[in-house]
């Protein structure tokens, strides 16, 4: 159950940083680092999506422990739910979207607000502390633990769904405004929900495979 899979990484990464990409986290790393230095805030959301994934793998782990033909039915539906939400933001026009945007900046803002800029320790805890929260019972964190509980390779699933977290931390930290500007949001959504939408229809193979009498 603990040995490392490669193949399990390399699949896990791109589905967490497609979902990822367009979700509200891509934002609050973006406002937080006009706030701050961007290695603190970057290093402050790392951490938080490290816990995030933890508890995402260690739940999937659990799930992983039932007979299988529950796990692949809640897993691919799960996938299924994940692609119409994403798909259904995805198709909103570029005035919601900028809305929607435009909201979730101005909330992280006013939470920040009153912060000092000039400290690594505050900019590393305001930004643990504001993606932790926004992370929480997020997309992403619920894919984790069903790729975790699906493919009963918790460690694996960590370490690409982490890197992938990074990666788009990072991104936003770093190039988040410019990124904005010239990639619209909506196609990404689309596209990450066309990703998941397959998964879940090869979950439910993998499910009617499962049910087959032998």
């Amino acid at each position: 159950m603990w040995n490392v899979d490669f193949a399990v990484i390399l699949t896990t990464f791109p589905v967490i940083f497609l979902a990822e990409l367009p979700d509200k986290t891509f934002i609050a790393a973006l406002v937080l680092a006009t706030r701050f230095r961007h290695l603190w805030v970057w290093l402050g959301v790392s951490a938080a999506f490290f816990i995030q994934c933890l508890i995402a793998v260690v739940a999937g782990g659990f799930i992983a422990l039932l007979p299988v033909e529950p796990v692949l039915a809640v897993t691919s539906l799960l996938f299924a739910i994940g692609a119409i939400i994403l798909i259904r933001g995805g198709l909103k026009s570029r005035a919601e979207e900028a809305a929607t945007e435009s909201e979730e900046e101005s909330e992280v803002l006013a939470k920040v607000a009153n912060a000092p800029s000039d400290s690594a320790r505050r900019a590393f805890i305001t930004s643990f502390l504001v993606l932790f929260a926004a992370e929480w019972g997020d997309l992403t964190q619920i894919f984790t633990a069903a790729q975790a509980a699906k493919t009963g390779q918790p460690v694996a699933v960590f370490i690409g769904a982490w890197l992938a977290l990074i990666t788009v931390g990072g991104l936003a930290v770093v190039l988040g405004r410019w990124l904005q500007q010239r990639v619209p949001l909506s196609k990404v959504r689309i596209a990450s929900g066309v990703v998941l939408f397959a998964l879940a229809l090869w979950t439910a193979y993998e499910l009617v495979q499962e049910l087959r009498p032998s």
